[in-house]
């Protein structure tokens, strides 16, 4: 289920000295290291390639992608309707949508639409008649007017991202049916390797056409005037430069127009059969930052855990290489905690607002500290969130961590957010924002390290 839209590889390097001893150490008896320098070799390749390789063995014993039974809410979901505890109801026009979206606890003020031929049904894709994304932290859904299925990814806490459809045929029990077919996009570099979310920016031409030379991945650290080709974009942006809403223009199209704001889709297309008529801007900035974090999580979480199976196993003998994709855990940890802390993010230009609502009812979904703050809260002035630190920390997809990689990531956040590590880029961190995000952490965040409360 492509997005249509973003995700960039990971940036690479070789990460901070101070904590690559705390790493290993916390690794050692994750992984029994009885194998000396094989070991190390595959919980922390020197080569700290991120993004430029795949995890391409989806039937390695320690993961199992294709057959190890699921446990995300779509899973969940479809124990429910077999039971009978859950109906979905059909609608004239929209199906099974609006149902799905209830029984999900997906809100449709989450709605962005994406009009670039970037999905497997991309014949029914034109700017006229764009696909709408659905989504919450867990679950996005696709719907096209006129489709026949309703695409979803759901979000396992182990397995990472798993898809799904939903046929549209007015059933008793409806069928929400596993499918390999977005894997053949959706397992890609793009999504840092494993399959995942996807979201690119590609430029086309006025029906819809990808010029497949101009896809540009992006997060949220990407200069915001290479983001959301292909997409629609409603709300007031402040002259925030971006390729949203045009085509590519001229004899080779290979430069987009410039548009003014939209506030809704109306004057763009008949909008008639979408659950609403907008695109919001904020929904497409919490979509692109969470899709790149799941990402990036899910990696570390299938390396660490293939890493252990192969050395308990004794798959490999002492002193040899170890003959995986180079994949440094050590350069994963450090960017995963500037990902949690919006370190790379993008500044905004200037005050953006949404259209749909999104921004008013993501902000209440809490949790909340003792003085009412979250980490849901949100800027949009300057940046996304007001305190910067991902509320994806919140995340079954974080808890569920091998246990060594999860502390190594508290302790390189905590090394940040107590102003230890002095390197120049965390002077963005003021000391207002590093105090807030410890606070709401200490009151709301279950299974903090106790060192976050000294």
């Amino acid at each position: 289920m492509a997005h249509g839209g973003h995700y960039t590889t990971p940036r690479t390097g070789r990460g901070h000295p101070p904590i690559r001893g705390k790493i290993l150490r916390l690794m050692r008896p994750y992984f029994r290291v009885t194998v000396g320098v094989a070991a190390l070799a595959l919980a922390a390749s020197a080569s700290a390639q991120l993004g430029d390789s795949s995890f391409e063995q989806l039937d390695h014993p320690a993961i199992d992608y294709i057959n190890r039974a699921p446990r995300d809410p779509i899973a969940a979901l479809i124990r429910r309707i077999q039971s009978g505890s859950v109906k979905l109801t059909f609608e004239a026009g929209n199906g099974y949508l609006p149902s799905l979206l209830k029984a999900l606890d997906i809100p449709i003020e989450s709605q962005v639409a994406v009009f670039s031929k970037t999905s497997t049904q991309m014949n029914l894709i034109h700017p006229r008649n764009p696909r709408m994304i659905y989504f919450n932290d867990l679950v996005s859904v696709a719907w096209v007017r006129g489709t026949f299925v309703v695409e979803i990814a759901a979000q396992d806490p182990e397995q990472g991202t798993i898809f799904y459809e939903l046929d549209q045929q007015a059933a008793d029990k409806p069928a929400l049916t596993r499918t390999r077919a977005c894997l053949r996009c959706h397992h890609s570099f793009y999504t840092n390797g494993i399959p995942g979310r996807l979201m690119r920016s590609t430029l086309t031409a006025a029906d819809g056409t990808t010029l497949g030379w101009t896809r540009n991945a992006s997060d949220h650290a990407t200069p915001f005037d290479q983001r959301w080709a292909g997409w629609y974009v409603t709300g007031k942006l402040s002259g925030l430069p971006h390729l949203g809403n045009t085509f590519a223009t001229g004899a080779e199209m290979t430069s987009p127009g410039r548009s003014a704001d939209l506030n809704t889709l109306v004057d763009r297309f008949d909008t008639t059969g979408y659950l609403t008529p907008y695109s919001d801007v904020v929904a497409l900035l919490v979509l692109e930052h969470q899709s790149g974090l799941t990402n990036l999580l899910t990696r570390l979480d299938w390396e660490m855990r293939a890493a252990a199976w192969e050395i308990r196993s004794s798959v490999k003998k002492p002193g040899t290489i170890v003959e995986r994709p180079h994949y440094s855990v050590e350069a994963a940890i450090n960017e995963i905690a500037d990902y949690l802390l919006f370190v790379n993010e993008a500044p905004l230009p200037g005050p953006v607002q949404g259209t749909s609502g999104f921004a008013e009812r993501f902000a209440k979904e809490g949790p909340f500290d003792s003085r009412g703050r979250s980490l849901r809260q949100l800027d949009l002035e300057r940046r996304l969130l007001r305190y910067p630190c991902s509320y994806l920390i919140y995340a079954p997809m974080f808890d569920d961590l091998p246990a060594p990689a999860r502390e190594a990531i508290y302790k390189r956040m905590w090394e940040i957010l107590s102003g230890r590590d002095k390197s120049e880029k965390y002077a963005r961190l003021s000391d207002a924002d590093r105090a807030a995000v410890v606070e709401i952490l200490r009151d709301t965040k279950k299974g903090l390290p106790v060192y976050f409360r000294r």
